[in-house]
């Protein structure tokens, strides 16, 4: 167990000192607000083009990986509207957010650097085809759900066409083209080009737990456990083992995966939730309860995720 911690340890460690960094006025929770801009509109994006465009597009696109990882997600989604609707019977958009805590995962802050040091092999190429998962498939249909397909004054049509510019216009979806681009052209950047956007890259782990750290500090979830242990549960434990259960059922049914592609996947979907999850939420006032759930995932995730690459490393899965 030494042995995890001394892998996963210093990812935690740096979430601390966000915390404590904020906690002692070195950054305020404002400051934490920029370094993440600096992390998804720079730093991130670099890292994920210099992952993409130096690999083969078939390394990208692993067909087997996005099928179980949408698969397993799309049933998180699917048992987290109805576990939050029927059995916690809080009405709409509480059990679409609900679901969207339960199926998110914090892929590009805590995901990516704990790959990065389990799996580093593959790390670049799980994280981008997650990336396509999260903003291609996840978030636009959660979104369409929490807008009530419409209720707001926007028609379907509206909602996707801003969904659609949305998507065009990110940082991360840009990268990724531009990555795809210079891979399936086989061009050579020049030199001091490469550096530059690897000097970029370097600064996303680090930073990006750092802000995670500073996001946490003064969050309350105070009266909130009726609506927030079932998200925590749903994100730390089922989310991972549907994930599982969909790389299995393709494995049954013929479909080549490889042993690093799922571990990866089981991790990623094991992650706590996505930073901006309170963020979105926001928009129908559900951020309250967002915010708790981010916190206690982000804590238990600690335990959580040492105990999921400790059975990784036996290989019992």
């Amino acid at each position: 167990m030494f042995e995890i911690l001394v892998i996963t340890g210093p990812i935690y460690l740096i979430i601390v000192i966000g915390l404590l960094a904020v906690h002692f006025a070195l950054f305020s929770k404002a400051d934490m607000r920029v370094l993440g801009k600096l992390v998804l509109n720079l730093a991130l994006p670099c890292l994920l083009f210099n992952a993409v465009a130096q690999r083969s597009f078939t390394e990208v696109f692993d067909i087997g990986y996005l099928l179980a990882y949408a698969i397993g997600t799309l049933a998180m989604i699917a048992g987290g509207l109805f576990w939050v609707s029927r059995v916690c019977r809080q009405a709409a958009p509480a059990d679409v957010y609900g679901a969207m805590g339960m199926s998110s995962s914090n892929s590009a802050f805590v995901g990516f650097p704990i790959l990065l040091l389990t799996l580093p092999t593959i790390a670049p190429s799980a994280f981008a085809m997650n990336v396509i998962l999260d903003n291609l498939l996840v978030l636009p249909l959660l979104l369409l759900l929490a807008d009530g397909g419409g209720k707001e004054g926007c028609s379907n049509r509206q909602l996707i066409g801003q969904l659609l510019r949305r998507l065009l216009t990110h940082p991360l979806i840009l990268a990724l083209m531009m990555g795809l681009t210079v891979a399936l052209l086989g061009l050579q950047l020049p030199t001091p080009l490469t550096r530059t956007i690897g000097l970029f890259a370097q600064a996303s782990s680090a930073v990006s737990l750092l802000v995670i750290g500073g996001t946490l500090y003064g969050l309350s979830m105070h009266g909130m456990a009726r609506q927030v242990l079932p998200v925590v549960l749903g994100k730390l434990l089922l989310h991972p083992l549907l994930v599982l259960a969909a790389f299995g059922g393709l494995g049954v049914m013929g479909l080549a995966i490889s042993q690093e592609m799922k571990q990866a996947g089981v991790l990623l979907a094991a992650m706590p939730i996505m930073s901006v999850y309170p963020i979105l939420a926001q928009r129908h006032g559900q951020e309250a309860t967002a915010a708790a759930s981010l916190l206690l995932t982000t804590l238990l995730s600690f335990i959580s995720v040492n105990l999921l690459i400790a059975l990784l490393h036996a290989g019992y899965f």
